[in-house]
């Protein structure tokens, strides 16, 4: 086992190198005549950004001063995104070079002057005797005076020039890898504006079978994987409890990874919850990243907040039960889901909806009759074409989706994990509306 941990990590660190020597030539190298401060610049750049990236996750793991997390973190996890994007952007350039080229090369035969021809003078037959030719002695001084030091001059990629301007394959090189800068730094501006900006609200109805009509229209606010760290902070959690009260729900679902941190430096920064609002009160569920960040500490501050905690617990609501299960991060401590202590003794003939921030407990919520799973986890991908890897890890990547009885509501979360930037996974905070069949 050890052999093949070694085998993976040495797999990966190829990929990583390879993938950073790439990006680097694209966009210093070749986009340059020769050696020079470009290069050296471009170099400092690619390691000092990954330095960076590698120093946020150290100091997070090792509970260094919150500031100098914070100092770390930004420009690190921007440069991971960042790195993601010039890659895919350059290998999408490789289709566009031979193209380009192939368009001024065209460009360039179809402007060439053609050759002199010899006019043969009106009366004069075509055998007659052509002019005297003169010797090299005579044409040599003439040829001299033409050569200049740029005739037929390359550069090093090996491509003519009059000595005015790059070469063709530099000129290309230029264009493709500004293109593709330009491309990676709007991609990862905009989707780092959308998180900042904060989540969108989405309305979703969901029929219950066993809903009294009493119920219909019962509004449930979810909101995922907030994740107040030390990129986004408490001036976030504030905009994302604004937007939930906005919606004036009946209940308020946070289902899990609310933070990537101690209480000590991130309790100020959740201050915020305590404003949440609802007719039945805001319930909370531990997501993996709160078995990171010490969950039974934040079990209690998110309850001395105004929160309910469900662990592995139910509570019966006047027309539903609602339940909320651990997440499986916690077995590693004792502390894992255990969905018979929540769920074994109920009435099921009522109405049943759990709280469980992984979809992949979504098969132990089906053998236990649940009626509806509300889930987090995914962040629908976050970071395209994350969403590929994402969907095979999960049942549902995001959205509502059924197994047998039970339906699975997955929301996309509301905030980001590492990069602060959403690409193709727009950040939500869900309207649940519950519909009765008997309405």
């Amino acid at each position: 086992m050890a052999i093949v941990f070694v085998f993976v990590a040495l797999l990966v660190v190829a990929v990583l190198v390879t993938g950073n020597w790439y990006v680097w030539r694209r966009l210093f190298r070749d986009t340059t005549a020769g050696p020079g401060p470009v290069r050296r610049i471009g170099a400092a750049v690619v390691v000092g950004g990954w330095l960076l990236f590698i120093g946020g996750m150290v100091a997070s793991r090792t509970e260094a001063p919150f500031t100098l997390q914070r100092l770390l973190a930004w420009p690190g996890y921007l440069w991971l995104a960042l790195t993601l994007y010039l890659l895919l952007a350059l290998l999408a350039g490789e289709l566009v070079r031979p193209v380009l080229r192939r368009v001024l090369e065209r460009r360039a035969r179809a402007s060439a002057p053609e050759p002199a021809r010899d006019l043969i003078p009106a009366g004069r037959a075509a055998s007659a005797d052509p002019e005297p030719v003169q010797s090299p002695e005579a044409t040599g001084s003439a040829q001299d005076t033409t050569k200049g030091p740029e005739a037929g001059a390359t550069t090093e990629e090996g491509s003519a020039t009059d000595g005015s301007g790059p070469s063709r394959r530099l000129f290309v090189s230029r264009v493709v890898g500004g293109a593709a800068a330009a491309a990676a730094v709007g991609t990862v501006g905009y989707g780092t504006y959308g998180v900042l900006r904060g989540p969108k609200v989405k309305r979703v109805t969901v029929p219950l079978a066993k809903l009294p009509r009493a119920a219909h229209g019962y509004r449930i606010a979810v909101v995922s994987d907030i994740h107040l760290g030390p990129v986004l902070g408490r001036g976030f959690a504030q905009k994302v409890v604004d937007t939930i009260n906005s919606t004036q729900p009946d209940l308020i679902a946070v289902v899990g990874d609310l933070v990537d941190g101690s209480v000590q430096d991130l309790g100020p920064a959740a201050a915020p919850l305590a404003q949440l609002t609802a007719r039945h009160g805001a319930f909370f569920v531990t997501g993996n990243h709160e078995y990171f960040s010490g969950a039974e500490q934040w079990v209690e501050e998110v309850r001395r907040l105004g929160l309910n905690p469900l662990e592995n617990a139910r509570t019966e609501l006047p027309h539903f039960d609602l339940a909320g299960v651990n997440d499986v991060a916690g077995e590693d401590e004792g502390q894992g889901p255990d969905f018979a202590r929540a769920l074994g003794d109920r009435d099921r003939a009522r109405a049943c909806v759990l709280l469980a921030h992984q979809p992949v407990q979504i098969h132990e919520a089906v053998d236990h009759g649940v009626d509806l799973q509300l889930s987090g986890h995914t962040h629908g991908g976050q970071l395209w074409p994350g969403n590929l890897i994402a969907r095979g890890a999960n049942p549902t990547l995001a959205g509502l989706d059924r197994y047998g009885d039970t339906q699975l509501y997955v929301s996309r979360g509301a905030g980001a994990w590492g990069p602060p930037t959403r690409v193709g996974a727009p950040s939500d905070i869900t309207v649940i509306e519950l519909a009765s069949r008997q309405a």
